[in-house]
């Protein structure tokens, strides 16, 4: 038995010292230039050729999967499909919530932390005495990228699913040349100071993923998008065919009306890559929805952490339930609010009791919040759901350290400006609703937090003095934030 602690503990300071490996290539976020963005990401030829993983990322069967919302649900239902057909699965996702491992799934499951430490090195060490002046190290998403085709080559998977990091075009994982099959999710403002601030400098980015003659589908997107899709698309011989979305009497395994879209897209990409390696289920389709069972058993087992999540506090199961969705961009959240909405209101269905909703909230200063909660604010009023409170954090994260999430967190932050921010617009927003609103309905009450410790212990001492009115927190605006909660109320 002490062998075996002995190993187990140093496995752990192995991992400790690759996860500070891996944090010594996080660079300080620069807007680059296309030209610059250009440039790093032709390195990536260089960086396979040092891997000497040229041959093997030619040879691997690969659906490419790009868009502003919806692209790693679209590669969850995808992975989830296949793995139904036996294949072996390698997928590639981010961010991650608690430990960067989550980005590599091998069959579902995440890659273990032996194997990684393993890859890690062999990938590391090779890349480090190539370095020099004119070719450095890759940066931290760029590496990930690369140790992921390290993972699934050396693993011999059947079909890897590739989320696309940022954009398309430059983004690391565009270095493959020939996938099977590729698919743009729903398209929208994100990221703009990199990829464009109109619908089409950003759909032509998206569009950077398309493949001489290899088949492509999208979902329907606004005109401005659909146009440059289409002209990319048809530039480089590509069939760019328009999913619908599935019929919502299918069962999904994600939750929320936008999934059926996201699914829809998903059955699209597995149908083709089946019929491309020569696998035919023709025998096995669904009586009802014209689908393959293996199909809907895929749809239906798919997982995402972190969206469109619904977990009890662990303390004070009874008295605070949190909805969870790390939705970040204008459409994530419109889709984030009507979904909190339908929830409570089947709840209050099912329950007589009242019940008071709560809005915790933070987002990167990358976003604009102007653009995010003021679609969340009016979403949720259309259906009938007022915020009692709205609570504003950071998040709490120590990232420094890229593979999990820091149980030793000083509660003390140094700066919340941005959180006070966020609560001058809320309230803004609450006094421009008062002036129509003839009924002087009660007023609502906003707080900031230095830090989600503190937001979650007065959550629960409230929630102790008022059993008789349970809460129902909606927790968005942040994937670190919805990462941040879930472990610490699993604590």
């Amino acid at each position: 038995m002490g062998t075996e602690e002995e190993d187990e503990d140093e496995l752990s300071a192995r991992y400790k010292n690759t996860l500070d490996a891996l944090s010594s290539l996080i660079t300080k976020r620069t807007r680059f230039t296309n030209n610059n963005q250009s440039h790093r990401f032709h390195l990536l030829f260089h960086y396979l050729k040092v891997l000497e993983l040229e041959d093997a990322v030619s040879q691997m069967k690969i659906i490419h999967v790009a868009g502003t919302k919806g692209k790693g649900s679209t590669c969850t239902f995808t992975e989830s499909i296949l793995r139904c057909y036996g294949l072996r699965t390698g997928l590639f996702t981010s961010p991650h919530l608690f430990d960067v491992r989550e980005r590599f799934r091998l069959n579902g499951i995440e890659i273990s932390q032996e194997k990684f430490v393993d890859y890690f090195w062999c990938c590391f060490h090779k890349l480090k005495e190539k370095t020099s002046n004119e070719i450095p190290m890759p940066t931290y998403f760029c590496f990930l990228a690369l140790l992921a085709f390290k993972i699934f080559t050396t693993e011999q998977v059947d079909v890897v699913i590739l989320e696309v990091g940022l954009g398309g075009r430059f983004d690391a994982t565009n270095v493959i040349q020939k996938p099977v099959v590729c698919g743009i999710s729903s398209l929208g403002y994100d990221h703009m100071e990199i990829l464009g601030y109109t619908l089409a400098e950003i759909a032509a980015e998206k569009a950077g993923i398309f493949k001489n003659g290899v088949p492509a589908f999208t979902v329907p997107q606004p005109h401005e998008a659909m146009r440059v899709l289409n002209e990319k698309a048809s530039k480089l011989g590509v069939n760019l065919q328009v999913v619908e979305p599935l019929d919502s009497s299918q069962r999904l395994g994600l939750q929320g009306e936008h999934q059926y879209l996201n699914a829809g897209l998903a059955v699209a990409l597995c149908s083709t890559f089946l019929e491309k390696i020569n696998i035919e289920d023709k025998n096995g389709l669904n009586q009802t929805s014209g689908i393959p069972e293996k199909f809907i058993s895929g749809l239906s087992n798919a997982y995402l952490i972190g969206r469109a999540m619904i977990v009890p506090d662990s303390e004070l199961p009874e008295e605070i339930v949190y909805y969870l969705d790390g939705a970040h961009s204008p459409e994530s959240m419109e889709a984030c609010a009507i979904w909190f909405s339908k929830q409570i209101k089947q709840n209050q269905e099912r329950n007589q009791r009242r019940l008071e909703q709560i809005l915790l909230f933070n987002c990167m200063s990358v976003r604009d919040p102007r653009l995010l909660l003021p679609r969340l604010r009016s979403k949720c009023i259309d259906h009938g759901v007022d915020f009692k409170r709205a609570v504003f954090v950071p998040n709490v994260s120590v990232y420094n350290q890229v593979g999990s999430w820091s149980s030793n967190v000083d509660q003390r932050v140094d700066s919340v400006t941005w959180q006070f921010g966020l609560q001058r617009l809320w309230e803004s927003l609450a006094r421009g609703e008062a002036k129509y609103n003839s009924k002087g309905k009660e007023e609502e009450k906003s707080l900031v937090f230095s830090s989600l410790p503190l937001a979650v212990d007065w959550l629960r001492d409230n929630a102790r003095r008022s059993k008789q009115v349970p809460f129902q927190v909606l927790v968005t605006g942040s994937l670190h934030l919805v990462g941040d909660l879930l472990k610490l109320i699993r604590k």
